[in-house]
């Protein structure tokens, strides 16, 4: 009975390859796991949002690519939407996640902007710029009505040459909202309701090319995405300080810019930024463990 037990443990880990290639050229920036181990992952190059199992490496496209259209940040809210980040189009889109039909597009801005990376709590939809000290605020009501969008202004952040926020997320209960500044390699508190923006000190440390974070309980795996790292910083119960706890690296890293969980398992995405010809190259999510103790 033992060695069945055994066999079955093997199997089971093995249905979940460590390695899922993307179509070439898929051009992949953002990634979000929803229900039944199902991955969702967008094309910076043209809007395109491909959908998958981790269970098995299978999918296909969901949302066809198209002119004009690219696709960053992705998350799911509750009710089975895609909200998803639309890079320097200044836009943003929510498509319906059964099917993929397109449910609303939100205008930003233009000019220079780069809406990058985004969050949903309970409440809203929240979206940086990598470009202006600003979030897009979407509203979200109890019976997942959509509203329009506002400009909630950052207060005490500076925004600088380069990519400022990238990568966002939230506590669970959406009070408090954790990013990162890709530029200088710093970790902010937002407070969604005024703006009021608060380093996270880091004890000396910093996390340069941070890019997609994911916070887990007072766990926080942020994406360097150069580097080849994702760093996990243990931060303290207030938020305002952390400690980064080890970086974690892959062979199979190549550029990683976003993560996602599934139980134990981490899943990064390959951007493979500097590929000399992106429209024919290959690309991949990457499983790796989380460490142990770290939610």
């Amino acid at each position: 009975m033992l060695r069945v037990a055994t066999l079955a443990a093997v199997s089971a880990v093995a249905a979940f390859p460590q390695v899922i290639q993307l179509p070439r050229g898929f051009q992949p920036e953002g990634i979000e796991i929803g229900r039944g181990a199902t991955f969702y992952v967008g094309s910076v190059a043209n809007g395109a949002i491909y959908r998958g199992s981790l269970k098995t490496g299978a999918g296909a496209l969901l949302v066809p690519g198209q002119v004009g259209r690219a696709a960053t940040g992705i998350e799911l809210d509750r009710f089975n939407r895609l909200f998803v980040a639309g890079a320097g189009t200044g836009d943003a889109y929510v498509y319906n996640a059964r099917t993929g039909g397109l449910i609303r597009t939100y205008d930003f801005g233009s000019g220079d902007t780069f809406i990058n990376d985004l969050v949903v709590t309970p409440k809203a939809a929240y979206f940086t710029d990598s470009r202006k000290a600003v979030l897009y605020v979407v509203p979200i009501a109890r019976g997942g009505a959509l509203g329009g969008f506002r400009k909630l202004p950052l207060h005490n952040f500076t925004a600088g040459a380069g990519f400022n926020l990238n990568g966002i997320d939230a506590t669970s209960d959406g009070k408090t909202l954790v990013a990162v500044q890709s530029n200088t390699g710093k970790l902010f508190r937002i407070d969604p309701a005024t703006g009021v923006t608060r380093a996270i000190s880091l004890g000396g440390e910093s996390v340069p090319n941070g890019d997609g974070i994911l916070l887990a309980g007072r766990t926080l795996y942020v994406v360097q995405n150069q580097l080849n790292r994702i760093a996990v910083i243990a931060l303290s119960s207030a938020l305002s300080s952390g400690r980064v706890v080890t970086r974690l690296a892959d062979p199979d890293f190549s550029v990683p810019t976003t993560i996602d969980d599934l139980g134990r398992r981490l899943y990064a995405v390959n951007a493979r930024f500097g590929a000399a010809d992106p429209s024919t190259a290959a690309f991949q999510v990457v499983q790796l463990a989380k460490p142990k103790g770290r939610g």
